[in-house]
């Protein structure tokens, strides 16, 4: 059965080349968050896993404007700063040293942002 979509409280605002690509490309950006909404309302995970799962997916690949951006979001969700540490740790034996460091840094440039 599908539940409906559940968002976190006071996400923060997106980047700025975010919100000049919704101005360009309205429909292809609607289409983008139809789709995540139903994604994330097709299962039992909850706000806060999402958010973990996200972020392990996009800094284990090193996709730096979308880690930033599940980093933010998931402060807002209530993730400590201690926890994306955690997370980023677990990096290692699987995706390497290298991997696990250049995350570990995005992680402090983006809690040195106020």
């Amino acid at each position: 059965m599908k539940k409906k979509p559940t968002k976190a409280k006071a996400l923060p605002k997106p980047p700025k080349f975010y919100d000049e690509f919704v101005k360009k490309y309205p429909a292809v950006a609607s289409a983008y968050e139809t789709l995540g909404d139903e994604v994330h309302g097709l299962g039992s995970l909850n706000d806060r896993d999402r958010a973990l799962i996200k972020l392990a997916i996009s800094g284990s690949h090193l996709y730096s404007s979308a880690f930033k951006a599940h980093i933010r979001k998931a402060r807002a969700s209530g993730i400590s700063r201690e926890e994306m540490e955690h997370l980023v740790l677990l990096f290692l034996p699987t995706v390497g040293f290298p991997t696990m460091m250049a995350a570990m840094g995005i992680v402090e440039e983006q809690f040195q942002k106020k």
